[in-house]
């Protein structure tokens, strides 16, 4: 695929900040750059906290997107899951409320700070609250390889109570997980693992199946280097695959809507109505699930509303930031001729 120059990917960009309901991911708001392409609107928003070589891979899947666009759905529509910060039991419902019915719910636990057994302690209230207010939903977790193992295997036992459909990246590492996929299986733990970090911040994301440390991969579009990347990776995994967001602007969603989209199987709800946890967003509407779906040919061709443009538009200290930003990750691409 032909890499376009900065400048080219530059010209009519524009840095966004989003606002949230609930602090996540320790951020109140969130920022993405918005690039326009020949095929159409496309993001580039790695974390803050990235460097050029994990933020390459970000910029090349914004390019798959805007300048050469994703390959032929196989599904009209997609299921998405609900997501609940670690917020208080108190909060719980409000956030459920948020993104209306849907056939599962992700729940943040092992929240930085919070990962003694009195985190714990919370965690396992907001799972029994979410299970209580949606006993039909599957219910899965999400530490963010907050825990250590056993911590994790202790947690895990006690919400296996709950019904947990998976525990997504309960600890670091593929060995960690490895591991704690063999203890829960010695313990009769009805628990699956699912790889996240593992499979998104490895130089082989394979090596997870290889090991047999997960049952299945979490696979994001932007930290992965595209659709067809994550694709390829999926299909060479041999696992079945769950699609979540990085906390992405509508925009950002619809390259997950297309991978999830684009998938072979797909037996588990993604996480792609993430765009619920923001007060504003760059699409109107957003891309947002009804009845649980996001409608695939809707997804596939976003085009952000010119007044929130304006309205979420970015000071110039922070416009500059990104440019010299994405000027660094493009380098770095072409340097290791991604």
């Amino acid at each position: 695929m032909r890499i376009p120059g900065p400048e080219e990917l530059l010209d009519g960009a524009v840095v966004v900040s989003q606002p949230m309901h609930t602090r996540f991911r320790g951020t109140t708001v969130r920022e993405a750059m918005l690039l326009r392409g020949p095929a159409g609107w496309a993001e580039f928003s790695p974390f803050p906290e990235y460097g050029p070589a994990e933020s390459s891979r970000w910029l090349a899947a914004a390019i798959e997107a805007g300048w050469h666009g994703w390959p032929a759905p196989v599904r009209d529509t997609v299921p998405v899951n609900a997501t609940v910060p670690a917020v208080a039991v108190a909060d719980v419902g409000r956030v459920l409320d948020s993104f209306g019915e849907v056939p599962a719910v992700k729940v943040k636990v092992a929240e930085a700070g919070h990962a003694g057994p009195a985190g714990v302690a919370e965690d396992v209230a907001r799972v029994a609250e979410v299970r209580r207010l949606r006993p039909r939903a599957a219910v899965r977790v999400d530490a963010n390889q907050g825990w250590d193992h056993d911590t994790a295997l202790g947690a895990l036992l006690r919400l296996a109570e709950h019904g947990l459909e998976y525990a997504e990246q309960p600890v670091a590492g593929i060995d960690g997980l490895a591991r704690l996929r063999e203890s829960l299986i010695a313990a009769g733990a009805p628990v699956r693992i699912a790889a996240d970090e593992s499979v998104r911040k490895e130089t082989d994301p394979l090596a997870v199946a290889r090991a047999g440390a997960a049952d299945l991969v979490v696979v994001k579009v932007q930290p992965l280097g595209g659709v067809r990347r994550a694709l390829s990776i999926v299909e060479a995994a041999g696992l079945d695959a769950v699609v979540s967001s990085a906390l992405d602007t509508s925009v950002g969603i619809a390259a997950g809507v297309a991978l999830a989209a684009s998938l072979p199987r797909l037996p588990h709800a993604c996480g792609l109505g993430t765009v619920a946890l923001f007060t504003e967003d760059v699409l109107e509407p957003p891309l947002r699930p009804r009845g649980g779906h996001l409608a695939v040919g809707a997804a596939l061709r976003p085009v952000p509303d010119a007044g929130a443009l304006v309205r979420m538009r970015a000071d110039e200290d922070r416009q500059r930031w990104w440019r010299e930003r994405l000027r660094a990750a493009w380098a770095e691409m072409t340097a290791v001729g991604a």
